[in-house]
């Protein structure tokens, strides 16, 4: 079992829906294996791509900034992206950045 800070991804695929749960810390260090990662799936766009937060512990702007560029690529290429299981202290800050609604749906174009 891997470190609760350690950052790790699994990808999980189902028909129409391809989830990625993310654990632990997307900060500076662990930013070039979240945009390798999420570099292929933004092209998947046959389906949902859903990003699952609860194992989440911590964000800094370079992981911010991954997440607004993954929600512009899939917007450009009208799939849809979905933030999913956000933690209280993450949301906090999404929500103090202003992009909680386009994470989850709720914004209005």
């Amino acid at each position: 079992m891997k470190a609760p800070d350690k950052f790790y991804l699994r990808t999980e695929n189902q028909e129409g829906r391809c989830t990625v749960y993310v654990n632990g810390e997307l900060d500076l260090e662990s930013a070039s294996q979240m945009r390798a990662a999420m570099a292929t799936l933004v092209e998947l766009t046959d389906r949902e791509l859903v990003l699952n937060l609860r194992e989440l512990r911590y964000i800094d702007s370079t992981g911010i900034g991954i997440l607004v560029s993954v929600l512009k690529a899939r917007h450009a290429k009208q799939a849809p992206f979905i933030v999913e299981a956000i933690p209280p202290n993450i949301r906090k800050l999404f929500d103090m950045t202003g992009i909680t609604p386009f994470l989850t749906g709720t914004a209005t174009s």
